[in-house]
């Protein structure tokens, strides 16, 4: 076999799709990526049986046939190259060489028989969505999923249609995030997929208004498909949390702040929290205004900015990355504050936009 290709769009489809390659498995052949050639053009894949990635380009070439490179080091080696197209002959021994200019690599590849196929969703329910919105429902939401392997439903997010309403939720027992979009859809659905495939999904997603994903959902499968890429992952099976439930209706005071005051005085407090020194920051809402404090061994800030509070004092202590995460998604200049209590979940919205939630609980603080 043999082929001519840019090395560009060749380094670019190797990066996107080992992605999902196995770093450890029984089968040699998932460690690498799988090269599909044919009809003048290249497939590659990753897979690892939970999240898989498919991509094409182009090349010039008559023959057919597969094999799986390292993905690593075939990357590096393509990477390298000193001229913008190479051209890769793959001998039947599965020795390969790869040349471009006075520069030439002599490899070995993977022989395809083990590599099992990604599997195909031709049924199922599906839905439409502009890249970008997809891009945002996952950036405002994915960094409140769980970590922890001890309930492993909440290491995805749950996707919620419920009357063309579409709500994606993660929750990692300290704080909860929803994002809402209305939608067009034939009806209500309901799925949890693992963050890390909706990372990678993110990752490959385009900002432009016209670019389209198309999602496929069976009953423990999901297809991601967009600009070129199919994204296959097995949903994670469970009952989500009862997320509605969760969120406060009720409020006993109020503060709309400025997002970006607010992101620089946390910014300031964290740089004397660290993974080693974790302490909370002391939040007291009084007289038109927020008072930050935090002391650890590094030392301690005192700070100050204005907001406006509607009920009576209330102070909090957070961990200060949480209360940075949302922040940092929500689009309007100024959010809102809803708390019920010192030791109750604070919640954060937007001040002008009911598509975001987000739900924090608060850390026990001690007397000086």
């Amino acid at each position: 076999m043999k082929f001519t290709c840019s090395k560009q769009s060749l380094y670019e489809a190797l990066v996107n799709v080992s992605k999902a390659a196995a770093d450890k498995s029984t089968i040699v052949a998932l460690q690498g990526v799988k090269l599909s050639l044919g009809n003048g053009v290249l497939s590659l894949t990753g897979y690892d049986l939970e999240i898989g990635i498919r991509t094409s380009i182009p090349v010039i070439s008559d023959d057919s046939g597969d094999f799986v490179m390292p993905t690593r080091f075939f990357s590096e080696i393509v990477r390298k190259m000193s001229t913008e197209e190479i051209t890769v002959v793959i001998e039947d021994n599965l020795n390969v060489t790869v040349t471009g200019g006075a520069t030439e690599y002599g490899v070995s590849a993977i022989s395809a028989t083990e590599y099992p196929a990604i599997p195909e969703l031709d049924s199922g329910e599906s839905l439409s969505l502009p890249q970008g919105v997809l891009k945002s429902l996952i950036n405002e939401t994915v960094f409140a999923v769980s970590q922890n392997d001890t309930k492993p439903v909440l290491k995805g997010e749950l996707f919620e249609i419920v009357d063309s309403v579409l709500n994606v939720v993660a929750i990692d027992g300290f704080r909860l995030a929803v994002r809402t979009e209305s939608i067009k859809s034939a009806g209500d659905m309901k799925f949890i997929v693992p963050a890390k495939t909706l990372t990678e999904v993110s990752r490959l997603l385009k900002d432009e208004e016209d670019a389209v994903c198309e999602i496929r959902v069976t009953k423990k499968q999901v297809v991601f498909e967009f600009s070129g890429y199919f994204v296959f992952s097995r949903l994670i099976e469970g009952e989500f949390h009862n997320y509605r439930g969760s969120i406060p209706q009720n409020c006993v005071t109020e503060v709309v702040i400025g997002k970006r005051e607010l992101i620089d005085c946390l910014e300031r407090a964290s740089l004397l929290i660290n993974e080693r020194i974790k302490m909370p920051v002391r939040c007291l809402f009084e007289n038109d205004s927020l008072k930050v404090n935090c002391k650890t061994s590094l030392g301690k800030i005192s700070d100050e900015i204005p907001a406006d509070v509607s009920g009576p004092k209330i102070e909090m202590g957070f961990n200060c990355k949480f209360l940075l995460d949302p922040l940092k998604v929500i689009r309007d200049e100024k959010i809102k504050l809803v708390m019920n209590g010192g030791l109750l979940p604070m919640k954060i919205v937007p001040l002008k936009d009911n598509s975001y939630t987000y739900l924090v609980l608060p850390v026990r603080l001690k007397n000086d």
